[in-house]
């Protein structure tokens, strides 16, 4: 990879780094708003803050993603961190719940005004190249993970040293996310943007909106577009439980539980080391499964996935309750737990790659294309911050677990419906089929 691709990949980092920052703060700084002058907080007023961000970064990826197309991957890549910078700021000076409501949109428009752009960009440099863009597609997946992971880290020793200030140094991450995409990334689409403004000559603003409108409802209509969303969203939605209420959960002590030993209320310390630990996992895992592009199926990866993240579950399960048991029996669920989240990683670059190899049908549209993950991945963490806001008031920790296998079983039921669409799209482009890839071994 060259510089320009390292270069976003570590502004990818940086980006979601403040973006799992904050989100975890706010999830801390909400358990104990009361200390700060605000209102005592339930698990499902969290939840609807939380789908906040995400339905600001659902409607508004499609937006951005044609954006990016027609003023360049390279431009909008900056207007990101500018939004998430007034965020924090914002949500540092506040205890209003209305306001708090408002810093997760802008929040939510950071991330819609960067991910297409990077997306698009990843796809612009690694058309042609399958190995390179397995590669990037994990590697994508690995910084956006490993920042919000790190974020997850520092997040509870932060607030606890610095309080809400700790949002204001936010700011200054973001400012250098802003000067890696500035000084650090190539612009490839001079030429590009060059030809669409030659091709719109002489047009007036509504017939270049309206053909710009007209272009994207195409790329909607298009069976691939839609390849993966079903599958996609539930994976998500499994992953959105416990982004919206893991930490929460964890920081306080629960009486209506007793039985379960994950809600006695862990320290800052605690938690930040199982952050650590989840977060090795899961970066293995994905380094693991993105180096297996040429090997599996995109839908075999995606499968592995699903299953991983059941036995997670399980092992979960019987970790929340191994007081009284054999100490072999949770040692042997941790192992599972940790098991099942190293396979759950892999569907997420596996996803991306699919999402990727559509976008070769729209070369001039992939910022629009890629602007669907954020779509995906909007409608999944919401679907999975509702669904957990309502499980963790059910049944705590047990109710989140109970939550992860419902919504994966549901993932699992337009799987076959995805992998036919798989092979059908190889047809089509023949170089995207693992017999065309130049690996050796067998092919799943």
């Amino acid at each position: 990879m060259d510089r320009s691709l390292w270069a976003v990949l570590g502004g990818t980092f940086t980006l979601r780094f403040s973006t799992g920052l904050t989100g975890t703060m706010l999830a801390v700084y909400l358990a104990k708003l009361p200390e700060h002058g605000g209102p005592v907080i339930e698990p499902t007023t969290l939840a609807y803050l939380h789908s906040t961000f995400y339905i600001s970064e659902l409607v508004l990826s499609p937006l951005f993603g044609v954006l990016s197309d027609r003023f360049g991957h390279h431009r909008m890549m900056l207007v990101g961190p500018v939004f998430g910078a007034i965020a924090v700021i914002l949500t540092g000076l506040t205890t209003n719940l209305f306001v708090l409501g408002g810093t997760r949109i802008l929040e939510g428009a950071s991330t819609a005004a960067s991910v297409p752009s990077i997306l698009g960009y990843i796809a612009l440099v690694t058309a042609g190249n399958e190995l390179l863009r397995g590669q990037a597609a994990a590697r994508f997946e690995g910084a956006t993970l490993a920042g919000i992971g790190v974020g997850l880290i520092v997040a509870p020793l932060l607030f606890a040293a610095l309080g809400p200030i700790a949002f204001f140094l936010n700011a200054g991450v973001y400012a250098i996310s802003f000067l890696i995409y500035r000084y650090g990334v190539e612009d490839r689409q001079g030429a590009e943007r060059a030809e669409r403004k030659a091709a719109g000559a002489g047009l007036k603003t509504v017939e270049r909106r309206k053909m710009t409108l007209d272009r994207y409802v195409t790329l909607l209509r298009s069976s691939h577009v839609w390849l993966l969303a079903p599958t996609w969203i539930a994976v998500n939605a499994s992953i959105g439980l416990w982004f919206s209420q893991a930490i929460f959960q964890f920081s306080r002590r629960s009486l209506r539980f007793p039985d379960q030993i994950l809600m006695r209320g862990f320290s800052a310390v605690e938690i930040s080391l199982g952050a650590v630990a989840i977060g090795v996992v899961f970066g293995a895992g994905l380094l693991y499964w993105g180096n297996r592009f040429k090997t599996y199926r995109r839908t075999t990866i995606i499968l592995f996935g699903i299953l991983g993240g059941a036995v997670m579950a399980v092992g979960g399960f019987v970790v929340n309750h191994a007081e009284g048991l054999p100490i072999v029996l949770p040692v042997l669920a941790a192992i599972a737990t940790a098991a099942g989240l190293f396979v759950l990683a892999g569907a997420t670059p596996a996803a991306l790659g699919l999402l990727a190899d559509m976008s070769e049908a729209f070369p001039t549209d992939r910022g629009a294309i890629m602007g669907l993950y954020s779509v995906f991945l909007g409608l999944g963490q919401i679907v999975g911050s509702l669904i957990g806001g309502y499980a963790a008031e059910w049944r705590g920790i047990d109710g989140l677990l109970i939550g992860t296998v419902a919504v994966l079983a549901i993932a699992l039921l337009p799987l076959s419906r995805l992998r036919q669409q798989e092979h059908q799209l190889e047809l089509e482009y023949p170089e995207l089929a693992p017999e065309a890839r130049p690996a050796a071994g067998h092919h799943a």
